[in-house]
């Protein structure tokens, strides 16, 4: 046997392609059946909502704290939502207050505590109906 033959290790493309599909189909129904079976995520309304403050509520990458207020109007139609920031020991907030059942979300930002001073805080959102 000649070490260049030409029947050897050829595949055809076009099975190659087929093989390709029905890995790739059925990656993409096992990770359907695996999302459906986890059921919902806990705080469906705060991480959007969330998003949606902190743009409100930032300048330039630093959080306001006087901008909560206004920040308010962020929430979902039909929900209420309740901001808290705290920075440096202090805490600043925003809205009623928050029953049980609330669904929440926070996330690190940068906060200004006084003119030219800016100190790691964080800014959570509860969300309710």
């Amino acid at each position: 046997m000649s070490r260049s033959s030409t029947g050897r290790g050829q595949t055809e493309p076009l099975a190659v392609l087929a093989a390709l599909f029905a890995v790739g189909a059925g990656l993409t129904l096992y990770a359907g059946v695996v999302d459906t079976t986890l059921g919902q995520r806990e705080t469906p309304d705060a991480d959007p909502t969330l998003d949606r403050v902190r743009s409100a509520v930032t300048e330039n990458g630093v959080v306001d704290p006087s901008a909560l207020d206004a920040a308010l109007a962020a929430a979902p139609d039909g929900h209420r939502v309740r901001l808290t920031l705290t920075a440096d020991g202090r805490e600043w907030a925003a809205g009623p207050e928050t029953p049980p059942d609330a669904r929440s979300a926070s996330r690190t930002v940068s906060v200004r505590v006084a003119p030219g001073t800016v100190r790691t805080g964080r800014l959570r959102v509860e969300v309710w109906s």
